[in-house]
């Protein structure tokens, strides 16, 4: 009798198990997997950490309702953001607004403060809370297609060349890709001919000796390989690139899902997004550096009258900011927005000589400060 009752309590107990695989598996059949696009290959940031580490945290923060199915570059690459998100093609994606200029004008207005960059950490909080709070870019954003669910930004640009640059006169006819609107005119500024090249085209592009370098993240040497080409780092300051929407939600996926959904995948996108921008911001900077030293780059520094040029375009750009602002994207009101800009990067320059580079600490203010304002009834909508 002992062994008859152990055997049916095996079964029961195995019973049990299968039926709790059952319901644990309907309610995984429940969930709904979006298709998110980050846009750029398994080596770059917006791919490792920014949406690898998004779909972990979607269904952690949705209570398992969503999660994520990665689309590659190959499918979706960022300069096809725009499309794949008014096709729904790509559900969730990386859109970068320099792309798309004339649908997000005053959103785009901030990358002409680009050579404002502070901290990495701080502009990419800033650029989140600028376009959440800004009606204009809000509407934008709808007529678009898209939600805008939070930024970040890479680290201060630099130079990535074949060719050395000591001296202003190296500069003059150079070649260089340009990533948007405020590096095109440093380039020309400074005698240089900048090319909008996709920067998925920039490793072929040098290799053939279209151009001559690019100015980029100095992480650029691993997420697209220009270790293998390049043969030069330029030390001369070129901003940050903040302006961009780390995850942009298509408007008929966000119709769909309900206020709680949305403030959940909210919450995974700027948990997501503190870890981009200390990896493209910092992390990768100094391991970039490392690799290019280690594979026989060299790092120069280049002269006075290099620095003095791009210090004059920096001053001059940001007065001219305004003009640019209105005669080339049409924005109104264009120095009370740029102002605001500017106060927030202030503000948020602060708050990141407090937290440090706590990513965890930095999500949290973000959340405080931006997100657990909105109203989810009603945002994007």
């Amino acid at each position: 009798m002992v062994l008859a009752g152990r055997t049916e309590m095996n079964k029961i107990t195995k019973l049990i198990a299968v039926a709790s695989l059952a319901v644990l598996a309907a309610g995984a059949a429940e969930a709904r997997s979006l298709r998110i696009a980050p846009g750029a290959p398994p080596v770059h940031p917006a791919a490792d950490p920014l949406y690898k580490t998004f779909a972990i945290f979607l269904p952690e923060e949705t209570n398992g309702e969503l999660d994520g199915t990665l689309i590659g570059p190959e499918v979706v690459s960022v300069t096809q953001t725009k499309e794949a998100l008014q096709s729904s093609l790509a559900e969730v994606a990386n859109l970068l607004p320099l792309f798309v200029p004339g649908d997000l004008p005053n959103t785009v207005l901030t990358a002409d403060l680009a050579f404002l960059a502070t901290t990495p950490h701080a502009m990419g909080a800033a650029m989140t809370e600028y376009v959440v709070t800004c009606e204009e870019c809000q509407a934008e954003f709808k007529q678009m297609g898209g939600v805008f669910v939070g930024a970040g930004s890479s680290d201060v640009y630099v130079l990535i060349t074949t060719k050395p640059v000591n001296t202003l006169a190296d500069l003059q006819g150079l070649r260089l890709r340009s990533g948007g609107a405020p590096y095109a005119r440093w380039a020309e500024a400074v005698g240089a001919a900048p090319a909008q090249i996709p920067v998925n085209d920039t490793f072929e592009s040098m290799s053939q000796g279209v151009i001559d370098g690019t100015m980029a993240s100095v992480g650029d040497l691993i997420s697209y390989r220009l270790v293998d080409i390049a043969k030069y780092i330029i030390e001369v300051p070129l901003g940050t690139y903040h302006t961009t929407s780390n995850f942009t939600v298509a408007n008929t996926t966000w119709a769909e899902l309900s206020p709680e959904q949305r403030e959940g995948l909210a919450r995974a996108a700027n948990r997501s997004s503190a870890l981009f921008t200390e990896n493209w911001g910092y992390e990768r900077a100094v391991q970039a550096r490392q690799i290019a030293v280690d594979n026989g780059m060299e790092i120069l520094i280049p002269g006075q009258d290099v620095l003095d040029a791009t210090n004059a375009f920096r001053t001059a750009d940001l007065e001219a900011a305004v003009s640019i602002a209105e005669s080339q994207l049409g924005v109104t009101g264009a120095a009370e927005k740029i102002e605001r800009f500017r106060d927030l990067v202030e503000k948020w320059t602060g708050i990141i000589e407090e937290t440090g580079n706590d990513t965890d600490a930095i999500a949290a203010r973000v959340q405080q400060e931006v997100w657990d304002k909105v109203d989810w009834t009603t945002y994007g909508l």
